[in-house]
């Protein structure tokens, strides 16, 4: 039975939400829209970009592609929605997956651990986790490493769970190499001038879900959203501006990239699935540890250490992330699947 047949009544996305979650049945994925195939469906339409507003040396240094090679997407139905099929160089996807992992955690950017600990005890994840993540299974249940445990970490402007807002009160810089990557997608996709002030990086396991809801905190709805995801694939739903709209189901595959703007920037979307990537998806084992190597300005640049490497495929194996950011009078991101990130203008 594929999603379309259980879409009737009040809370159309809800009862859709709830069809992919299911573990027992496990739902079809018929209906479910994969853009990394690239085949031609009446849904799907393609996405002008400017060309001429990004350099093929400027995209390099973000780890991108030329903005000629982007394999970008739009929806029927859903105007200022735009879906971009890894950009990333080959080899560039490592970096960011480090960068989730061991440099955004850190100090002084805020992590669901802090809710809880002392901010010497989380000085340093990365660190304090090594050795539990590097040691061979003792048969006995070990703890979980304060990695383990991360859930999500906010960067910039940090956003207060409880209030559901934002304060100029409570922010940190915005790691200049996310900032980065955000200017060249947005600055592509049409909307020059895209200063991305805040993050948010979320991090996913295979049971895990993200709920129903609209990213509306920011202050300024006329700025793009924007969503980076690395590590497993993981089933993304687009609703409307009622959640009696019946939502569309895509995949999101490590590296992909989604720009809500315009009248899809207030739509409801959600996560209710964690999937194995399909074959042909796991291009980031075959790449091993290696990062591409980028000319001597390039903010990506040397080998991404054995060491490093090993840990984060550990991770991974268990967690998928994402980010989005955004821009503080306007936008705001986060992160995690391994990490999804999602930046924008507050």
């Amino acid at each position: 039975m594929a999603a379309s047949s259980v879409v009737r009544g009040e809370d159309a996305f809800k009862k859709v939400f709830k069809f992919y979650k299911r573990k027992s049945p496990p739902p079809d994925f018929s209906d479910v829209t994969d853009f990394s195939k690239g085949l031609p469906s009446d849904k799907i339409v393609p996405a002008v970009l400017d060309l001429s507003a990004v350099s093929d040396s400027e995209a390099a240094r973000a780890g991108l592609q030329p903005v000629k090679s982007w394999r970008a997407f739009g929806l029927q139905g859903y105007p200022g929605f735009i879906f971009i099929s890894n950009p990333f160089l080959r080899g560039s996807q490592p970096f960011w997956i480090r960068q989730c992992l061991k440099t955004y955690p850190q100090k002084p950017n805020v992590c669901n651990l802090d809710m809880h600990m002392s901010p010497s005890d989380t000085q340093d994840i990365w660190g304090q986790s090594v050795h539990g993540l590097s040691s061979s299974p003792s048969g006995k249940r070990e703890p979980k490493t304060l990695l383990e445990r991360l859930r999500w970490v906010t960067l910039g402007y940090h956003y207060n769970w409880d209030t559901k807002t934002y304060s100029a009160n409570h922010h940190t810089p915005l790691p200049a190499d996310l900032h980065l990557l955000s200017v060249q997608i947005t600055a592509a996709c049409g909307f020059p001038g895209f200063s991305a002030q805040a993050g948010i990086l979320n991090y996913y396991r295979h049971d895990s879900s993200l709920g129903i809801h609209v990213d509306e905190s920011e202050l300024d709805h006329s700025r793009p959203l924007l969503s980076f995801s690395f590590g497993q694939s993981a089933i993304f739903l687009l609703g409307g501006v009622r959640r009696e709209d019946p939502p569309t189901a895509m995949y999101m595959h490590s590296g992909d990239v989604m720009v809500m703007s315009g009248q899809s920037r207030l739509f409801y979307h959600a996560v209710p699935r964690i999937i194995p990537g399909p074959q042909g998806q796991t291009a980031l084992e075959m790449e091993g540890h290696r990062m591409a190597l980028f000319s001597q300005d390039s903010t990506l640049g040397g080998v991404l250490s054995e060491e490093d490497w090993v840990l984060c495929t550990r991770l991974m194996q268990a967690k998928r992330g994402g980010y989005q950011d955004r821009q503080a009078n306007g936008e705001r991101r986060r992160s995690r699947r391994c990490d999804s990130v999602e930046t924008s203008e507050t």
